[in-house]
């Protein structure tokens, strides 16, 4: 069976295995998460779940999304994220997910939005070397340079590694290890780093390329 749910990473600390090693981990709060709907290959062309994390009040959604969780009979979610599985006969609407569904020495894969940093140039964005600091380069010594021939193209390719805004985009890490899950807390402790600030949502699934 497949296996998702979605979280709120709380921070990092380090954990002690067997051996006595130092393990640095990520804390995730992981669910509850309720099955808000069920979508199958008849009605809806794939088979699919959505799930949905952290109760918000009736003032918070709108009318559709009201409407949405009130025909589900839930309470309605501050989060909605639909995960594709083959198998969904085992999930049913208002079924309730939680940390349990993953298990110590999984290999999970992680979701979730980079920190934003703003406005970047290409040095900090794109790990660029400085131009030289003399034989009449400057008075800026950390700009992109040389944007191509002129007369032909004549045009910046599409592409062009420019200064621009950097983070706040979707990154997924794989294959991390599970090192311990607390069900009674709704608590997973995943091995390394995962993207995003604390407090970030972020959705953890079956890892596609164990190893």
């Amino acid at each position: 069976m497949q296996k998702a749910i979605i979280g709120k990473k709380v921070g990092m600390t380090q954990l002690f295995d067997d051996k006595g090693n130092v393990v640095p981990v990520t804390v995730i709060e992981a669910g509850p998460c309720t099955v808000i709907q069920k979508k199958t290959v008849e009605n809806d062309g794939y088979n699919a779940v959505q799930f949905g994390f952290k109760d918000v009040s009736d003032k918070k959604v709108t009318k559709p999304a009201k409407g949405h969780f009130d025909k589900a009979e839930v309470a309605p979610k501050k989060v909605l994220k639909e995960f594709r599985f083959e198998d969904i006969e085992t999930l049913n609407v208002k079924d309730i997910v939680k940390a349990d569904v993953f298990a110590e020495g999984d290999r999970v894969d992680v979701v979730g939005t980079s920190k934003g940093k703003g406005f970047a140039g290409v040095i900090k964005r794109w790990n660029h070397h400085r131009l030289k600091m003399t034989h009449g380069v400057g008075p800026v010594h950390r700009e992109v340079g040389s944007m191509g021939a002129n007369s032909s193209p004549s045009r910046v390719f599409k592409g062009k590694k420019m200064a621009g805004h950097l983070g706040c985009e979707r990154v997924t890490i794989q294959n991390l290890d599970v090192v311990k899950v607390d069900v009674e807390n709704n608590l997973i402790a995943l091995k390394g780093a995962i993207p995003g600030p604390k407090g970030g949502i972020v959705c953890i699934t079956d890892s596609v390329k164990k190893a």
